[in-house]
């Protein structure tokens, strides 16, 4: 059973720094796209950060210059490192990885519970 655990979420003041993890554990193979998103109250979940095993990053425009997204493959595990925190910033922020399964040939999601971000102003 493959379960993504996040931490590093919290409350932090309008201009500081958060580092998110997110750690794979029970697959056999590794994730080939990571991700995060977050949802806010009343809006709907977005996609603010990805990144695949060819390097290969994206990142939601208001979050360009800030928010930086990086992977240890090794450990399965990827990392959202979120600087410059401002209050709409403030969500649950859920981590997101989609595997190969090389035995059934499928593709196959997973999510994280989710880790809420605060920021004060």
């Amino acid at each position: 059973q493959v379960e993504l655990v996040e931490s590093g979420g919290g409350l932090v003041q309008l201009g500081g720094s958060l580092r998110l993890s997110c750690a794979a554990s029970g697959s056999a193979f590794s994730m080939t796209i990571m991700a995060w998103y977050r949802q806010a109250p009343g809006k709907q979940r977005e996609l603010i950060a990805r990144i695949n095993t060819s390097e290969n990053i994206y990142l939601k425009d208001s979050v360009k210059g800030r928010f930086d997204i990086s992977r240890d493959s090794a450990n399965n595990t990827w990392y959202l490192q979120m600087n410059s925190l401002e209050p709409e910033d403030t969500a649950v922020y859920l981590c997101y990885g989609r595997e190969f399964d090389k035995e059934t040939f499928k593709w196959r999601d997973y999510w994280g519970q989710g880790t809420q971000v605060t920021v004060s102003s």
